[in-house]
């Protein structure tokens, strides 16, 4: 009874305030009709608040989010399925679905009556030009009496999460020439082709076929061993994004930073689509270790990047050592390194170019931007003319046998990323 006389609108409120100066007024006066029609007016709406208060039907929610994850400016739909599981036909309701700002504001719908174990099916859209995650929910319904003078609010605990993800790119099938791929592009080896005295051995697994027993092994070590007739080589590499505030200049879409997130998604769901093992490392150390397709790693990458900020780090000594830190990679030439970058000062160029261990192919993707705007610190260097600092920390990065792409904004990296497949050549894109 307190929650519906806490849920009197407006309406209800004056007729409240009306009947009750319309009673004193009748005792002062003496005037016994004005008496009968303060009563009717005070009475009416606290019946409609007993009526709305000894509401006894049930509500039962469901949302579906189609698709849950999706790209920047892209629309999602949402489902709501509101069902009436009492014996007693409900009133008029006011659906509200609670949803942030940035994704269109609030969703409302009357529905005038809702049968006993009925259901009413509910839909509508929402779309993002920011990329984030995004709670949707809970639902509100609004309880009504037919009068107007009583609006109670219960609200469903139910809420889903929609994960915005940045513009993914997409980029030619080129392969990075020279790319360690640890010794093959997924593809069988065969070790033994000239007879059992040149099959190398291992153990017995569980789910082994049992023919593959190779007995002559087995009584030389006194455990079961099977042939092993092939081994499997998997490409791999290291996809490494500067997140750090002062790199990167500009606020909003156009910014380099939001540039920046764009290129690390598109590079990265294009390697692994390609088969390559991906790790992810920031300026801060690794961020997601090293897992393939299978492993989830392109839905792993683009859940991170969705709510990628700025770090307030100023120095890259933690994503460096990240990338030097791989234990075995010394032996095997490091593999393919592919770093995005905000703004470098020479000195941080060169300790990145110090980064590059043996053979291994490293490449530099620089986000140059417009040349305007600019934040504190190295992003300065942007405002002042990003291209002649992009082009000085290049040819150190390349003194340290990088490869070098100079873009200005993530449309440019489709056409930057052929060239980049080129050993020993830059691309930078130059134009107003």
């Amino acid at each position: 009874m307190r929650r519906a006389l806490a849920g009197l609108t407006t309406r209800g409120r004056s007729f409240v305030a009306a009947g009750g100066t319309a009673i004193l007024c009748a005792f002062v006066l003496g005037e016994r009709d004005l008496l009968r029609a303060g009563v009717l007016v005070l009475v009416l709406p606290l019946l409609c608040t007993l009526a709305v208060s000894r509401t006894r039907y049930r509500l039962a929610c469901a949302r579906r989010l189609d698709p849950p994850r999706l790209p920047v400016g892209h629309e999602a739909r949402v489902d709501l399925r509101l069902e009436n599981v009492s014996r007693l036909p409900s009133g008029v309701l006011m659906v509200e679905d609670r949803v942030p700002y940035a994704l269109g504001g609030r969703a409302r719908f009357v529905l005038d009556r809702i049968e006993p174990h009925g259901k009413r099916e509910l839909g509508y859209r929402i779309r993002s030009d920011v990329r984030g995650r995004f709670r949707v929910g809970p639902l509100t319904v609004r309880l009504a009496d037919p009068f107007g003078m009583v609006e109670l609010v219960r609200s469903f605990s139910l809420s889903d999460t929609l994960t915005v993800t940045p513009t993914i790119v997409p980029l030619p099938p080129e392969r990075l020439t020279g790319a360690w791929t640890g010794g093959g592009d997924s593809i069988a080896r065969a070790v033994s082709t000239a007879g059992e005295d040149d099959v190398t051995p291992r153990e017995y697994r569980h789910g082994d076929d049992l023919r593959r027993v190779h007995w002559r092994s087995t009584a030389r070590h006194g455990e079961l061993m099977v042939r092993r007739e092939e081994q499997h080589f998997q490409s791999s590499g290291t996809l490494f994004f500067d997140t750090r505030r002062t790199a990167h200049w500009g606020d909003g879409s156009a910014g380099s930073f939001e540039q920046a997130v764009s290129v690390t998604a598109s590079i990265g769901v294009h390697l692994v689509q390609t088969g390559m093992n991906m790790r992810y490392v920031t300026d801060a150390g690794e961020a997601l270790p090293t897992a393939s397709a299978d492993g989830g790693f392109e839905g792993l990458l683009l859940d991170t990047l969705a709510v990628a900020r700025r770090s307030k780090g100023a120095s890259l000594s933690a994503g460096i050592a990240a990338l030097r830190g791989r234990p075995g990679e010394e032996r095997d030439g490091g593999g393919l390194v592919i770093a995005v970058f905000g703004v470098l000062t020479a000195e941080e160029a060169r300790s990145v170019a110090a980064a590059r261990r043996g053979t291994g192919t490293c490449v530099a993707v620089l986000v140059a931007g417009h040349g305007r705007g600019g934040s504190a610190g190295a992003a300065e260097g942007a405002a002042g003319g990003g291209r002649p600092a992009a082009r000085t920390a290049a040819g150190l990065l390349r003194a340290g046998g990088w490869r070098v792409v100079i873009i200005r904004s993530a449309a440019e990296l489709a056409g930057a990323w052929a060239q980049a497949g080129q050993a020993g050549e830059d691309f930078v894109k130059d134009g107003s």
